[in-house]
């Protein structure tokens, strides 16, 4: 079976860091395709972040950078057609009704799987899916891998290199009217 990263996200605004997480994910894993999904509304972030960007534009630009950067990625809108509050758990189990051929694995950030106990049927994506946790600033990825093994299918904690950047490091330097552009695609 065909196994498909999926790399979910607000991406607001798309970053280096994502970038350099994309490029990663396509390069040194064992992943047959990589997908970004988009999501216009992350249920557990407050709706004010998006205010900036539309999410359909956030949308159009990442296919942009992703086209331009020549990965070879698919950048997902099926949020955008999915009734809210847009869950986790309903965007897999969307997938894997539509494309049965593809084994989905979620790729989460380490500060991701620190707070995954708010996430909708967390316990159900542990125990049915394998997820790629990619490594995240001030986290500490081996506890937490401790503490969920037993309960998991399967947890990978990704050799990766560390990214430091946050799309809430970029919006509150653009908000106090610092110049982010180096960290901006």
């Amino acid at each position: 079976m065909n196994a498909c990263g999926l790399y979910f996200g607000s991406f607001n605004p798309f970053h280096v860091g994502h970038l350099a997480i994309v490029n990663y994910l396509v390069s040194f894993t064992d992943l047959a395709r990589v997908r970004l999904i988009v999501s216009p509304r992350n249920p557990l972030k407050d709706i004010e972040i998006y205010a900036a960007e539309t999410p359909a534009s956030r949308l159009e630009h990442i296919r942009e950078v992703i086209q331009e950067k020549k990965l070879p990625v698919d950048v997902s809108d099926v949020e955008f057609h999915l009734p809210e509050p847009l869950y986790t758990i309903n965007t897999l189990r969307y997938l894997q009704k539509t494309e049965p051929g593809l084994q989905f694995i979620p790729v989460i950030g380490g500060d991701n799987l620190a707070v995954i106990e708010q996430w909708h049927e967390w316990q159900t994506i542990l125990k049915e899916f394998v997820i790629y946790i990619y490594p995240r600033q001030g986290v500490d990825h081996r506890a937490l891998c401790d503490k969920y093994e037993r309960m998991a299918k399967k947890l990978v904690l990704l050799p990766a290199p560390e990214i430091t950047i946050s799309s809430t490091f970029i919006r509150d330097g653009l908000e106090a009217g610092k110049n982010m552009n180096g960290y901006l695609v």
